[in-house]
């Protein structure tokens, strides 16, 4: 019984209630069920309550005037974060209530960019254990660990290894600030029930010597697990989610880049599992790229494409413009050949010794470069790519502040009026171009993408809203999707479908403005949009999936939760 049905339990009457066991400090300590200071009078009584409060009951309303007060007192953003997550261990429903009311205000405060510093200073600023911590020592005793977990119906787990935590690298044990942001957000986003939520942090250590230097640091003091002993560290704790998590679906997030892609391949059969890094950044990132051949009235067949950074979410985004090149009807060669990608050694050829095994599926024949000048034999830096060929869309993903040179946005103009340039990189720091800056260089005709939010930018009277390419576009839907229709593998035509869902979620307002994804304010309406199109999809080609016969709209009502307070009944 998911927790969206539990809620709805009705008595003769037809009144909804909740049926709760907890009494006393016990319930107030139980973040999922505490009302604070709005437990009714009755049920102060009821559940041993009484003296144990201020005598006076507040509404649901002036419980979030009161918190939004203290958040706005809060003088720094990480402040405000620890203020957030200090509610959210005490208080979950009035929490989310709160991200509810105020969600273009909170959202860049509990995730990114403020999750980043969070994550830095973790060890200095733990406050209350959330989730669970798998080492060497305990990984084979996750049976226990799952006993202990109050929560028994887990539905989504985001783990993490902490190597590639944002543009920060390796964060140790302090990266656990990443799946409980990221669980917030499919809460927040999908309306999935705390309760069904699990945090996993893989402390296999750290090769950041800060934190090993750090006597006050929380995680395992050892070096980092590599090679065959990581593997087998990664499968043992795989088998044991499936053996004690089996309706859950798996979210890989800030693994470094070879293990993220190893990672999703090894286990993406075995269990229903994606890595956000990769796909989710593919997908929400391709529906950016719909927005603007919308807003040139052309195709994604007309433009020839750089992914600036070949990391996991450069690749990612590469597979994910592949796809949709392939959906609109582009050979897989000539998919291929309009897709560029760079990293730290310039353009990726094929010809390179021990080239990455996923970077060389987008790698290019050396001759293709032949006759071009360039600084340095047998490297093509980015202003030489772009120099040399007609790049349309410039895409960043290297997490190197400043690469986008007004050289290159010039160039581009003289191969189209409309250059899609999305500097990506998070944090904000971090980002590849400032979007007053590209609107400059371009006198305003870039269609201008981010990764990190960034407040409207006015140039020659036109105000211009920035779009911020966020995953919290697609990885709550896709997540509520895959358990809705307990699908046993997340597939990459699932995160296609995403993307176009997502661009059909963005006005034609925005579009005029040259704004390619919706405002956050949406987040609910699009995660359910996203949700249902991946289930329509499903019910439509699944022969043998649950969702045959069965009400699409109803099944996602009866797994998405709200806010709000509901009467408790003692049993």
């Amino acid at each position: 019984m998911t927790t969206g049905k539990y809620l709805r339990w009705k008595d003769a009457e037809g009144n909804e209630f909740r049926p709760v066991s907890l009494t006393g400090t016990e319930l107030l300590n139980d973040r999922t069920l505490n009302k604070s200071t709005g437990f009714s009078y009755e049920e102060r009584e009821a559940f041993q309550l009484s003296g144990l409060l201020p005598p006076r009951v507040q509404t649901f309303d002036d419980q979030l005037n009161r918190v939004y007060d203290g958040f706005k007192s809060a003088s720094t953003d990480i402040e405000k974060y620890l203020f957030l997550r200090a509610l959210q261990d005490r208080n979950e429903t009035l929490f989310y209530a709160l991200l509810s009311r105020h969600i273009d205000e909170m959202t860049p405060i509990i995730y990114t960019p403020t999750v980043g510093k969070a994550c830095q200073e973790f060890s200095h600023r733990y406050q209350k254990a959330r989730g669970l911590y798998i080492t060497e020592d305990n990984v084979d005793q996750m049976d226990d660990l799952a006993r202990n977990f109050t929560g028994k119906d887990i539905k989504i787990i985001v783990v993490t290894d902490s190597q590639g935590i944002l543009g920060l690298g390796d964060q140790g044990v302090g990266g656990m600030g990443i799946p409980i942001g990221k669980l917030s957000l499919y809460t927040l986003g999908a309306g999935i029930h705390p309760a069904h939520c699990l945090p996993i942090a893989l402390d296999v250590g750290t090769d950041n010597q800060d934190l090993l230097d750090d006597p006050m640091y929380l995680g395992v003091p050892r070096k980092r697990m590599r090679g065959q002993e990581y593997k087998d560290f990664i499968q043992a704790f795989v088998h044991q989610v499936k053996r004690n998590f089996p309706k859950a679906v798996l979210q890989w997030e800030d693994f470094s880049k070879s293990n993220a892609f190893d990672n999703l391949s090894d286990y993406e059969d075995f269990i229903p599992s994606f890595n956000d890094d990769i796909q989710g950044t593919g997908s929400v990132v391709l529906a950016g790229i719909l927005g603007a051949v919308k807003v040139k009235n052309e195709s994604l067949a007309d433009q020839n494409y750089v992914v600036y950074g070949a990391g996991a979410g450069g690749v990612g985004v590469a597979d994910q413009i592949y796809a949709g090149l392939l959906k609109e009807g582009c050979s897989h060669v000539t998919a291929r050949d309009k897709i560029f990608i760079l990293d730290s050694q310039g353009l990726v050829f094929d010809d390179r010794v021990g080239l990455d095994e996923y970077k060389k599926r987008y790698a290019k024949p050396r001759h293709l470069a032949e006759g071009w000048q360039t600084a340095e034999e047998n490297k093509v830096s980015l202003t030489e790519l772009i120099n040399h060929y007609p790049v349309t869309v410039l895409l960043g993903t290297s997490g190197i502040g400043g690469a986008f040179k007004q050289e290159h946005v010039q160039k581009m103009m003289e191969y189209t009026s409309r250059p899609m340039i999305f500097p990506l990189s998070n944090p904000t720091a971090n980002c590849e171009a400032l979007p007053e800056d590209i609107y400059l260089w371009s006198d305003g005709q870039a269609i201008v993408a981010t990764g990190s939010p960034f407040d409207n930018v006015s140039y020659n009277g036109f105000d211009y809203r920035v779009g911020q390419g966020n995953n919290v576009f697609i990885f709550p839907g896709v997540g509520l999707a895959a358990i809705v229709a307990q699908t046993q593998k997340i597939t990459l035509d699932m995160f296609t479908m995403a993307s176009y869902a997502l661009a059909e979620c963005v006005s034609e307002e925005d579009l005029a403005k040259g704004c390619v994804f919706p405002q956050i304010s949406e987040l609910k309406d699009v995660s359910l949009h996203v949700a249902t199109k991946i289930l329509e999809n499903i019910q439509a080609t699944d022969p043998k999936s649950i969702l045959r016969g069965r009400d699409i709209e109803q099944e996602l009502a009866e797994h998405m939760w709200e806010p709000v307070y509901l009467p408790y009944r003692r049993v």
